[in-house]
């Protein structure tokens, strides 16, 4: 039976895949790029077989990476669910309610919230259990779970949440250059987000929708998730697909701005699902009322 590598390696190999490059890894874990590349070096070792495909810009997992990231990440999901239904033992009053979401949904829409949520529930807490999985699962000790889909789930009660907006946005700054152009996305990079989940809209998707043209799409920059894409549109490096949970709030601070081009709304929605087997179901109630208005 083959040895497992140490954990360390394991997760500086996800962190590499979450932060989006070595170099925002490093950043990330307070380490040197010559440190991160030691030990993805190391694993490939331990592994026996390359993991990333260096010939590729950027980087890209081999289909040996692609099998040990869900591993990685499903295993880690799992061990945080087995940590929450531990810490829960502690809790017989139920004032803590895990929510599982993707990290999009986390970082744009949720945590930006909760300020809000503890000045009206001060002796409750919510613990954010976030996956990189398209729709959360509602796993050991998650209590809710945010998705987004057609809300046909038998996991939990379903609520509906809000309906989500789709409309190309960029920096401010882009969308002079994009106006200069006489508003057309020829001269425009185009942010995509690599995903195999037909429910989000992708450029290709959009522009036939909208009637558009794909000039500008050869030259896209392609990203694994929302994070990196978003970050990417607010450093002025093109224009992306904004969805209301991701960049709406960016939208109305003015940090990103509307191109002009037609919104769709898709069939889809975002949705609350209150787990079947959570044990704190009274809390969760005043967690799913808090949600539901913080949609409106």
């Amino acid at each position: 039976m083959h040895r497992l590598p140490p954990l360390r390696l394991l997760s500086v190999f996800e962190t590499v895949q979450l932060a989006g490059s070595a170099k925002a890894a490093a950043g990330e874990l307070n380490v040197s790029m010559s440190a991160i590349s030691q030990a993805l070096k190391q694993l490939e070792d331990h592994v026996g077989v390359a993991l990333i495909d260096r010939g590729t810009r950027p980087a890209s997992l081999t289909e040996a990476g692609r099998i040990l990231l869900m591993a990685v990440t499903e295993n880690r999901e799992r061990l945080t669910g087995a940590l929450d239904d531990i810490r829960a033992l502690d809790d017989p009053m139920g004032t803590t309610i895990t929510l599982a979401c993707t990290i999009g949904f986390a970082t744009y829409w949720l945590m930006p919230r909760l300020e809000a949520f503890y000045l009206d529930h001060p002796d409750l807490a919510i613990h954010v259990q976030t996956t990189s999985r398209e729709v959360p699962r509602l796993g050991p000790g998650a209590d809710i779970a945010l998705r987004y889909g057609g809300g046909h789930w038998d996991d939990g009660d379903v609520t509906l949440l809000f309906r989500e907006r789709v409309e190309p946005v960029c920096a401010p700054a882009y969308l002079s250059r994009i106006e200069a152009a006489a508003g057309s996305l020829a001269a425009s990079f185009l942010i995509h987000v690599a995903t195999d989940d037909r429910r989000w809209i992708s450029w290709a998707d959009y522009l036939a929708r909208t009637d558009q043209r794909a000039a500008g799409s050869a030259k896209g920059l392609r990203f694994s998730n929302y994070v990196q894409a978003t970050q990417s549109a607010l450093s002025g490096h093109g224009v992306m697909l904004g969805w209301r949970s991701i960049t709406g709030d960016q939208v109305s601070k003015g940090l990103l701005v509307p191109i002009g081009l037609p919104p769709l709304q898709p069939e889809n929605a975002y949705h609350a699902v209150l787990s079947h087997r959570s044990r704190k179901t009274e809390t969760a109630e005043v967690v799913l009322k808090w949600l539901k208005a913080a949609a409106e």
